[in-house]
């Protein structure tokens, strides 16, 4: 939490979506900081201690999102983290959730209600 309000982390390789996404969220009152990459999104949760992750499945690389999870889970984050996906619920067939740590998947296009209820459920709002 940052100056009273929650801080959300999302982390995707598409600029446009992180664009979006910090607009809607920060007109729904949290502050949003951004990264286009794995690397740059294990970088920027060092900085800026979130109080949520939100990261795209398939980044620069097939396994990016699934390991920033993993390794968000080696270095004891305690934020929820939420995973994207544009191809649907696929994770949840060759993946456990709770094993990289996550509490949901979110499917693109957002729906942006969905996403807002479910942000305000997991940080006790």
């Amino acid at each position: 939490m940052k100056d009273g309000k929650y801080v959300i982390l999302c982390v995707d390789d598409d600029a446009d979506f992180l664009e979006s996404s910090q607009i809607f969220l920060e007109a729904n009152d949290y502050i949003v900081e951004t990264a286009p990459s794995a690397e740059d999104g294990l970088k920027k949760f060092r900085e800026c201690n979130p109080d949520l992750i939100i990261v795209d499945l398939m980044m620069e690389e097939v396994d990016a999102g699934t390991n920033l999870a993993k390794e968000l889970k080696l270095v004891n984050n305690t934020a929820p983290v939420y995973m994207l996906s544009s191809v649907g619920d696929q994770l949840n067939m060759t993946t456990n959730y709770s094993e990289l740590g996550l509490r949901g998947v979110f499917q693109k296009p957002l729906d942006t209600q969905n996403v807002l209820k479910t942000i305000k459920s997991a940080l006790g709002q």
